[in-house]
């Protein structure tokens, strides 16, 4: 019985449960208001990012994404999206550099793990590729090594942050950076997701109206 209030169908359980729902009320109307400025702040700057990759695509472009811990995940939805977004859309090449785990602990015990997406990158990456990398915090060591390999070979270079843009923010190079203004790292992925839908959207509407 680690939790008696929750069996004694007291007041104590009606007061946590209007904890709850006041705490889900906000929680769900920050994540709006967030989402909105994030939205008005760089809508011409994602129209502009999805020119840019829709222009990549079209030349035979592939789109690499990379982050650490849930960043990572996100990566991998990311990279899922753009590949097999389902419907009518357009099936775009993208691969997600988080998911073979040989080669990242290859790279993280025999070099550094600031170099597991830089040497990736420096592999596979070519000029008009792209390379999206999402971090919270924006100051993720082996995302700005990436990100500056990503520039020297004349890719892409599109990053996401939370905060106040962190190390992302002073990076040379970088083509386009969407910061989500919050210190809730739960928030700032929320925001994120949002921005890379709608990326993934901007893209595929330039994408259908130059086949019309």
């Amino acid at each position: 019985m680690l939790y008696p209030f929750l069996y004694s169908g007291g007041s104590g359980l009606d007061t946590l449960m209007d904890d709850v729902r006041r705490s889900t009320v906000e929680k769900a109307n920050e994540i709006v208001r967030l989402r909105e400025t994030v939205l008005e702040q760089y809508g011409e700057d994602l129209a502009a990012c999805a020119r840019r990759m829709a222009d990549a695509f079209r030349s035979g472009g592939r789109l690499f994404t990379f982050g650490n811990g849930g960043s990572s995940t996100d990566a991998q939805d990311v990279a899922a999206l753009f590949l097999n977004p389902g419907g009518d859309a357009r099936p775009l090449p993208a691969l997600a550099l988080t998911t073979d785990v040989a080669v990242v602990t290859a790279l993280s015990n025999d070099v550094g793990f600031e170099v597991v997406f830089a040497r990736q990158l420096a592999a596979f990456g070519r000029p008009g590729d792209i390379a999206l990398a999402l971090s919270t915090s924006g100051n993720s060591d082996n995302l700005i090594a990436a990100l500056r390999e990503a520039t020297r070979r004349g890719m892409v270079a599109v990053g996401l942050a939370g905060y106040t843009g962190g190390q992302m923010a002073e990076t040379p190079g970088l083509h386009h950076l969407f910061v989500v203004p919050s210190s809730s790292v739960h928030r700032i992925q929320e925001a994120q997701t949002t921005v890379y839908h709608a990326l993934w959207e901007l893209t595929q509407r330039e994408l259908t109206q130059e086949a019309l």
